[in-house]
C-alpha cells in the first residue's frame, strides 16, 4: 500500500518544510517530489499538506502520517539489514561540531543505526578545535567539524558561506559597537566575526558567550545581539541580518571529516560515507 519512495519524499518535505529543499536532499526533481506526495495523498485519501505561495505545512493527517512513514521505513530497513547478513560490528567514537547538530545529524544517525544496528556510537559534541585535539590524542575515531582557511587536516565535505544572524527585524545602531554573541575560544565562527569587523575598523563588544548552541540561540532571540553561522545552519527562529545593518562579510568555512587512520576501520568508514552522501547539493 505504501511505496517507500513515496514515503521518503513525504518525510523529506515534512522535515524540510519545502518541496525544493526536499528535492535537493533526495537528489530528485521538485516535480518528482510533488508527484510522489500527490500519489501518497491519493493512496490515503487525505490531504497531508497545506500549501500556499509562502509555506508548506502538515495537516493533522499529515502529522499522523509522519509517525507511520518513519515506522514503515524503519521496519523495511531492519528487515533488509537482517536478511543481508551479520553486518558491521564495533564501536565508533564520533565527534561533531556543536552547530552541526542542528543540521542533518539526526537524519544521518538514524539512517546509520538502521543500516548498521550492531555498531555502537559514542557521540561527543564540542567546538571544532577541541574535537581536533581529541582526535590527535586518540580519544576519537572520526570528527565532523569546521576547518579554518589554510588548514589542511581532514577532507572537505562541503564549503559554505558564513552569515550574520539575529532576531527578525533586528536593527543595529551604527553609532554603537556591534553586540556579539559568540562561542568561547577556540571558536571558528567567533574568530571569523572578529576578523571581519577588524578588517573594516568596526567596533564591537561581546555581550554574550556560551558554549552551547541553544545558549547562542536564546541570546539572539532575546535580541542581545548578532552571531555568525553557516547559512544552512542558522538556528530555528533566527534570520539573516538585514543588509541595512552594513556588517562586513564574515567569509566562508569548510566542513570536514577527519580520522587518525589513513585506512579506516569498516564501521568508521561506513559512517564517513553516510555523512558525505548527506552533504548539501
Amino acid at each position: 500500500m505504501f511505496d517507500h519512495g513515496l514515503l521518503r519524499s513525504f518525510l523529506a518535505v515534512a522535515e524540510t518544510g519545502s518541496f525544493t529543499r526536499a528535492a535537493g536532499r533526495l537528489d530528485l526533481r521538485q516535480s518528482t517530489v510533488s508527484q510522489h506526495v500527490r500519489r501518497l495523498e491519493t493512496v490515503v485519501g487525505r490531504e497531508l499538506f497545506v500549501r500556499d505561495t509562502h509555506s508548506v505545512r502538515l495537516t493533522g493527517d499529515g502529522e499522523a502520517m509522519v509517525g507511520f512513514a518513519r515506522n514503515i521505513l524503519e521496519a523495511q530497513e531492519r528487515a533488509a539489514a537482517y536478511f543481508a547478513g551479520p553486518g558491521l560490528r564495533g564501536r565508533v567514537r564520533f565527534g561533531v561540531s556543536e552547530d552541526l547538530v542542528v543540521g542533518r545529524l539526526p537524519e544521518i544517525l538514524r539512517g546509520f543505526r538502521l543500516r548498521h544496528p550492531l555498531v555502537d556510537l559514542e557521540l561527543t559534541v564540542e567546538l571544532s578545535d577541541v574535537l581536533t585535539g581529541r582526535l590527535r590524542a586518540g580519544d576519537l575515531d572520526l570528527v565532523f567539524a569546521k576547518r579554518r582557511p589554510g588548514e589542511d587536516h581532514g577532507w572537505v565535505v562541503w564549503r559554505e558561506e558564513l552569515v550574520w544572524a539575529g532576531a527578525e527585524d533586528l536593527r543595529l545602531d551604527p553609532a554603537q559597537p556591534v553586540p556579539l554573541i559568540v562561542y568561547p575560544p577556540p571558536s571558528h565562527t567567533r574568530q571569523h566575526a572578529l576578523d571581519a569587523l577588524a578588517r573594516v575598523g568596526r567596533e564591537w563588544r561581546i555581550v554574550c558567550t556560551s558554549g552551547s548552541l541553544n545558549g547562542l540561540r536564546a541570546a539572539a532571540l532575546g535580541r542581545l545581539g548578532v552571531a555568525v553561522f553557516a547559512r544552512s545552519l542558522i538556528p530555528e527562529g533566527l534570520v539573516e541580518v538585514d543588509p541595512e545593518n552594513e556588517l562586513p562579510h564574515p567569509g566562508e568555512v569548510d566542513f570536514v571529516l577527519a580520522s587518525r587512520r589513513t585506512t579506516m576501520r569498516e564501521p568508521v568508514a561506513a559512517l564517513a560515507e553516510m555523512i558525505q552522501a548527506a552533504r548539501p547539493h
